[in-house]
């Protein structure tokens, strides 16, 4: 999967997440292409609670470990 996300919170304005099937991660700046949407979500993270609207899975509310404040704009990409 792709992450590609614009917003604040993040290292950079505007990246990209590819996650690899092993579970590992890469955090590239700007968007790499190609870019097939998949869904396309809302994330705003404040202190431990984040709440996530996406269009593929609906509302999400979940609690983290980590403090953040964050506001994305995303798109899940196939890779």
């Amino acid at each position: 999967m792709k992450y590609i996300e614009i917003g604040i919170g993040n290292t950079w304005f505007v990246r990209t997440e590819t996650e690899a099937a092993d579970g590992t991660e890469v955090e590239e700046r700007g968007i790499v292409r190609p870019v097939k949407i998949r869904s396309l979500y809302i994330r705003i993270w404040i202190r431990r609670t984040v709440w996530i609207l996406d269009s593929k899975d609906g509302f999400k509310k979940t609690v983290k470990r980590r403090s953040r404040f964050k506001i994305i704009f995303g798109i899940c990409s196939d890779v």
